[in-house]
């Protein structure tokens, strides 16, 4: 059951990202602070597109890190001035590639949250089940002065 979505107006207040570096179309939260799943219409007409006809396998990556936000967002519950940092990658496995015309599904699910330190677990698959990567992502959030 979805909660809340964020389509593209949405996003620009979630995340600093913009264009072409904003990895993200749509999320929807599923659980408030703990699963959400993002979706990423890859095309020919991406930036990267031209130098490969599969996706950089750290773009991927980076998609999932800017789905994370969602979870951060409600984690916080709306506090002004909270910056989220991400901070690392862990157990990266990229298994499999994306290729213009896919559609990422993003799913990042919470692991742990302590002290402002926010664990992740992120799993990009295509439409037909193949999974791309999967990380376990940190974020560290500190109110910004």
């Amino acid at each position: 059951m979805t909660f809340r979505r964020y389509d593209a107006a949405q996003l620009h207040q979630l995340l600093a990202h913009r264009y072409p570096f904003l990895l993200v179309d749509a999320i929807d939260v599923v659980q408030p602070g703990s699963l959400v799943i993002g979706r990423k219409m890859l095309s020919a007409g991406e930036w990267w597109s031209a130098a490969s006809s599969s996706t950089p396998s750290v773009l991927v990556l980076e998609a999932l890190a800017q789905t994370s936000a969602a979870v951060l967002a409600d984690i916080v519950d709306g506090a002004t001035g909270a910056v989220g940092y991400f901070a690392s990658a862990n157990r990266v496995r990229f298994r499999h590639a994306a290729r213009a015309g896919d559609e990422l599904l993003l799913r990042v699910a919470l692991i742990h949250w302590r002290r402002g330190i926010c664990r992740t677990r992120g799993v990009a698959t295509l439409s037909n089940g193949a999974v791309v990567p999967t990380a376990e992502l940190t974020t560290v959030l500190r109110a910004s002065f």
